[in-house]
């Protein structure tokens, strides 16, 4: 069970919050093994081509994921830190605004694409994400996360991309 392998860290990164420590998931090799195994059957692998992960935590899921099901890998990360062309897109957080980047010539026209990261909250970044991979021709066709903050409402801002979690928590 995934949620055994998931600590609370309370007041974490501000009072009044209760952070989802995926550490110990990830420190478990049997705990890590059972997150990618859950997580490809989530969604049939025969409905998309390529996985992109979010950077940082969803680099470890979708990478693992991406090996296991013989897809390739796509990273999404932060601005400066791709050293080809980018596509960018800009998104708002509960205190500011962030930015995510893709390589333009990272999905081929029409390739299907799943999403993949650790955690889904208010859902801006992943909305950012579905975007991205938009822009540059490519076509989302579900996002994937280990957990899911069900309580802040993130999957209604991702349109028409189902959304596919291990956990939930309300």
């Amino acid at each position: 069970m995934i949620e055994s392998y998931i600590r609370d860290v309370p007041d974490f990164p501000k009072p009044g919050i209760v952070f989802k420590d995926i550490t110990p998931l990830l420190q478990d090799p049997a705990g890590l093994a059972l997150s990618i195994d859950e997580l490809s059957k989530l969604i049939d692998p025969s409905e998309y081509d390529l996985i992109c992960g979010i950077e940082s935590r969803g680099f470890i899921f979708g990478t693992a994921l991406a090996r296991q099901l013989g897809k390739g890998f796509i990273p999404i990360r932060k601005p400066g830190k791709l050293p080809w062309k980018t596509e960018s897109e800009s998104y708002e957080l509960e205190y500011g605004q962030d930015t995510i980047e893709i390589h333009i010539d990272a999905v081929r026209e029409k390739k299907r694409i799943l999403i993949v990261d650790d955690l889904l909250a208010t859902g801006g970044t992943m909305e950012a994400a579905i975007k991205l991979v938009r822009k540059i021709g490519g076509i989302p066709v579900a996002a994937a996360v280990v957990i899911e903050l069900g309580f802040l409402a993130g999957r209604e801002r991702l349109g028409d991309v189902p959304t596919h979690s291990l956990l939930v928590y309300s």
